[in-house]
């Protein structure tokens, strides 16, 4: 089959832009490498929407930041992924430091950030409770938020499959010919053709490039490493917290998560191995010296797991969006490292624009752009609980007891449009082993479930693909 368009990578950049894509009359395939979506830098970033105003003026990092941002409430109510606006701060310690929250202000307004505003340590105290008594002030931007990077992917490759796209999984592109009219993209066993290619390969997209000859990226991977804190001490703070910025990015953040967890992180060192993604406890005791900088009372006893990701910095620090010199088909959305998550809307769109203007296609009447909300059991009324057991009794068999997670849901997640194949897969469609026991009690019921929904032995069920089983074989 010959589709319109080949996207490279199920990232939150890929699978918003088939999203957008399939708005048009376009026949679109999402092609990822590994078993799932959202399995790059996508699963491991801080999760913030931000306001805008960190990055330089003119830059597409500046424009597509602001623009993507406004555009995230929209996305996520269409979509049924939680989204909170609630607001951040980049706190100064210093009458330095309160030079930079200047040029970030001014920054910001040129940029066209809106309802920006220096306040004192008194009013960031009233904001701030738990934020160090030496803060001298802060930059409050309002419009930031927080956002599940991954599950906002998985709702946008639903949707995009509900509208047409056909997702590739376990497809690593080893190699792209163009015979003149289409390219030939294949990983040395199966082939799909298409007139275009979107190149949305993360920390691997100058690798792609390279496949058809453009030699014009390099990309250095920067590791960050995360830690993750219990919902006890989710509410310590308000906002997204920030220090002022450093030359490797956005220093060490203190910010709530969605779910109502805590996030600290990350670090940011480059490195050349692209699937590095250790932690180290020299790294993991920075975050945490960082991090009480901002709040004092952090404390290791609410840490319940930690993690790292690789960003896809480039040497001209800004992203790169439209059409490869080597050929004006080809479109590369690369060095999409922070704020790529908030930018992704606005790219998905730019991209968009450029393949249906040159294809000239109109939008589809038939494009629906809502994704039906998932039975989240956990944020129900016990009247509404009872009514869906009525209906199917598996919603009434709770099997992730730390975040309240049913069978029901679990089954939801296996069936989806976009699947999980994979221990991780449900994990974040469901958030079952997201809690304080890490999947201690639940994992071997996932293990069982995904074995029996798809089919196969239960030693053949992975963590995330690849060789990554959970069992090998019976011992006895």
């Amino acid at each position: 089959m010959i589709y319109d368009v080949a996207v490279i990578g199920a990232g939150v950049v890929g699978a918003l832009t088939a999203r957008e894509l399939s708005r048009y009359d376009l026949k679109v395939a999402l092609i990822e490498k590994r078993n799932d979506v959202a399995m790059g830098t996508t699963k491991a970033n801080s999760a913030i929407v931000h306001a805008g105003f960190d990055a330089v003026n003119g830059t597409l990092k500046a424009k597509l930041n602001v623009r993507g941002t406004a555009l995230m409430p929209q996305v996520c109510s269409e979509l049924h992924v939680p989204f909170k606006g609630i607001g951040s701060l980049v706190v100064a310690f210093s009458d330095e430091e309160l030079k930079t929250l200047d040029v970030l202000y001014e920054r910001g307004v040129k940029n066209g950030v809106e309802g920006l505003e220096i306040i004192s340590a008194e009013k960031l105290k009233e904001l701030e409770p738990n934020v160090n008594p030496d803060a001298k002030g802060a930059l409050l931007a309002p419009s930031a938020g927080i956002v599940c990077p991954y599950e906002l992917t998985i709702a946008a490759a639903e949707n995009a499959a509900a509208n047409g796209t056909e997702f590739f999984r376990n497809f690593a592109v080893t190699s792209i010919d163009y015979d003149g009219e289409a390219f030939t993209v294949s990983d040395g066993k199966d082939r799909i053709k298409a007139s275009y290619i979107v190149n949305a390969a993360g920390v691997n997209c100058d690798e792609i490039a390279a496949l058809i000859g453009d030699d014009s990226l390099k990309v250095i991977a920067r590791k960050g490493e995360y830690m993750l804190c219990d919902k006890t001490v989710g509410g310590l703070v308000n906002h997204v917290i920030f220090q002022c910025p450093n030359p490797m990015g956005k220093g060490v953040l203190v910010t709530p998560t969605v779910d109502g967890n805590l996030l600290l992180g990350p670090t940011a060192k480059d490195i050349e191995d692209k699937e590095n993604i250790d932690t180290t406890a020299d790294s993991l005791a920075y975050v945490l010296e960082k991090a009480r900088k901002t709040a004092p009372s952090i404390t290791t006893r609410e840490v319940i797991t930690s993690f790292a990701g690789l960003r896809a910095h480039l040497e001209s620090d800004d992203f790169i969006i439209g059409r490869s010199e080597k050929n004006d088909k080809f479109i590369n959305a690369a060095g999409i490292e922070s704020p790529g998550l908030s930018a992704a809307p606005a790219i998905a769109e730019m991209i968009a624009g450029i393949i249906a203007s040159d294809a000239g296609k109109e939008p589809s009447e038939g494009f629906d752009p809502v994704r039906p909300e998932p039975v989240r059991f956990r944020h129900m009324t016990n009247e509404e609980r009872a009514k869906l057991i009525a209906e199917n009794p598996s919603y009434g068999r709770i099997v992730c007891r730390c975040e309240t997670i049913t069978e029901g849901e679990i089954l939801d997640a296996i069936k989806s449009p976009v699947g999980a194949r994979d221990v991780d897969g449900v994990k974040r469609r469901t958030r079952a082993g997201m809690g304080r026991c890490q999947g201690g009690f639940c994992g071997s019921k996932v293990v069982e479930l995904l074995a029996k929904e798809l089919g196969v032995e239960i030693n053949e069920i992975t963590k995330f693909g690849g060789d990554s089983k959970i069992l090998y074989d019976r011992t006895k």
